[in-house]
């Protein structure tokens, strides 16, 4: 082991007396080889001290400033690059205990292959950059500079938090105002949509009344049509039994002068001796006289149905006789219960109920 210098005892003056000495009372004598013991090392206390080495940066030293740049750069409660460097040195016996600096987790990248000991403001520097918490919003012309310290790289993380959380806020509500935008649109769209469709039902219902409507007018016309033709076949089969008159009492129509009460038949007022016509083929049922009816005719159609004529003047068919539509049967007259000339008129089912003559002519094509 290395030895060092003998610790010269101190010879302090009295007080007040000046001394030629350095501070230890050395003075400029000369140096022997001293070797430390436990005994002579014992007494070397109070106000002796090893003198601080000058100058180089060993090992240690290195290894205490870069872990505490370390922990001022993972804190971000302290900086280092405003302070003087230190160095530190200790004695070889508790140097050469100490671990290589290169062999520590972080440190060892940080120093070169040749050199055993790194610049401390360069691991700072290094330390510094790698801390994610002191350097954020710190540019690396102010971190290279020296302008920034613990503070200021708060305050920067500070505003880079506001200003990412601003960001994220406004990107929120661009996002909701879109959103909101994409879902007004999709609501008018099916607004538009369905008015669309209602519109389209409407049309179509609209369409399919016309077509409805336009169907039963042609069903009327067809059906007025397919009468109008049936009531012409049957005109041709029917006639009236006057060519010139005038309706003179209805059927139904209440008075004194019928015996019922009310009239049962059609009258047309003629002149005495008009011809009368059978109004269609049929066999003569009864002809003569009958009391209030005077002269008297009843046909019997094919189907059943009575047609009588009163009235009359005169008779020109008999019992039995076959007639056609349109064939004179006798004439206008007076006889019987009446007031003056015309035709009496009835209809009969073949059940045997009186109907109204107007409606049954009418019903067999005939203008009354």
């Amino acid at each position: 082991m290395a030895s060092n210098r003998p610790a010269p005892e101190a010879t302090l003056p009295p007080y007040g007396v000046p001394n030629d000495t350095d501070a230890f009372g050395a003075g400029e004598g000369t140096w022997e080889e001293w070797n430390p013991t436990a005994e002579s090392v014992r007494p070397v206390r109070g106000r002796h001290r090893v003198a601080k080495q000058r100058g180089g940066i060993g090992r240690s030293s290195t290894v205490l400033g870069v872990g505490v740049i370390a922990a001022v750069g993972a804190g971000g409660i302290a900086t280092a690059q405003d302070k003087p460097r230190v160095s530190i040195s200790l004695p070889d016996a508790i140097a050469d205990s100490l671990p290589d600096a290169e062999s520590l987790p972080g440190v060892g990248s940080l120093m070169s292959d040749d050199s055993d000991t790194t610049d401390l403001a360069t691991a700072g520097e290094a330390v510094v950059a790698a801390a994610p918490l002191t350097s954020a919003g710190v540019t690396t012309a102010d971190a290279q500079q020296g302008t920034t310290d613990a503070g200021e790289a708060l305050r920067a993380r500070i505003l880079q938090q506001a200003e990412q959380q601003q960001d994220a806020a406004d990107a929120e509500a661009k996002e909701a105002a879109e959103r909101e935008a994409a879902e007004k649109a999709a609501a008018e769209a099916a607004k538009q949509q369905s008015a669309a469709e209602d519109k389209a039902a409407e049309e179509k219902r609209e369409a399919e009344a016309k077509a409805a409507e336009e169907k039963r007018k042609a069903e009327e016309a067809a059906a007025a049509k397919a009468e109008e033709e049936r009531l012409a076949k049957l005109a041709a089969s029917y006639a009236m039994p006057l060519s010139s008159y005038t309706i003179s009492s209805t059927f139904g129509q209440a008075g004194s002068m019928w015996s019922s009460g009310y009239h049962t038949g059609l009258d047309f007022a003629a002149p005495t001796g008009t011809p009368l016509k059978a109004v269609h083929g049929g066999t003569v049922k009864s002809a003569g006289w009958s009391g209030s009816y005077g002269y008297h005719t009843v046909i019997e159609l094919e189907d059943g149905t009575e047609v009588s004529y009163s009235h009359q003047s005169s008779i020109g068919v008999s019992v039995g006789q076959k007639v056609s539509t349109g064939e004179v049967i006798g004439r206008v007259g007076a006889t019987g219960n009446v007031t003056g000339a015309h035709l009496h008129l009835e209809v009969h089912t073949p059940g045997g109920d009186g109907i109204d003559p107007a409606a049954w002519l009418r019903g067999k094509g005939l203008s009354v």
